[in-house]
């Protein structure tokens, strides 16, 4: 089994594998090319999108600085806004779904460590994907790790570290993020 299927798979994986380093390297470039672009440069920064990720829906912006580990695990559905600086460690897939706003500084994580530390000295990591619902918005400097998966309609609060799964029509916040309101 391949370095980047056992990746995929969420089991361990050695990320120092060429293939996975080379994938590596094709997405910093293109985040490279796409963070240097100027604001009217709209259909080159189209077309960098369109290339790096597994899926882009009509409208998506993304402000520069992004950054991303291999940009072909990432989903993105229409009406998509991600905010300055931007970070998406995508070594299991993340789905983002229709009219989704993530404010500056946003990082949405699927990397994982062993807790052991040999085993996390050896080398190996693993991931697990990432869900985020129709008409969610993320705000400044929100965390997702991995695993999670928010439902449609949720208020992720400036500053929330989101640690497991919630449903519809929320508003979460804290650390660990809990929920703060119900919505309608």
């Amino acid at each position: 089994m391949s370095e980047l299927t056992k990746m995929l798979a969420g089991e361990f994986y050695t990320p120092s594998d060429k293939q996975l380093g080379e994938m590596r390297s094709t997405a910093r470039q293109l985040t490279y090319q796409y963070n240097q672009t100027t604001p009217s440069q709209i259909s080159l920064r189209q077309n960098i999108l369109t290339t790096l990720f597994a899926q882009v829906g009509s409208n998506v912006e993304i402000e520069p600085n992004f950054h991303c580990d291999y940009g072909s695990n990432i989903y993105l559905g229409d009406n998509f806004f991600a905010n300055f600086g931007c970070v998406i460690l995508d070594c299991a897939t993340v789905t983002i779904g229709d009219n989704c706003l993530v404010g500056p500084q946003v990082g949405i994580y699927t990397a994982c460590h062993p807790l052991n530390p040999e085993q996390r000295n050896s080398g190996v990591e693993f991931s697990k994907p990432i869900t985020i619902g129709d008409n969610c918005w993320l705000g400044g400097h929100a965390t997702i790790n991995s695993g999670v998966s928010l439902g449609n309609n949720v208020v992720v609060a400036s500053g929330a570290v989101v640690t497991k799964n919630f449903a519809d029509n929320l508003v979460i916040a804290g650390n660990p993020a809990k929920v703060i309101k119900t919505l309608c």
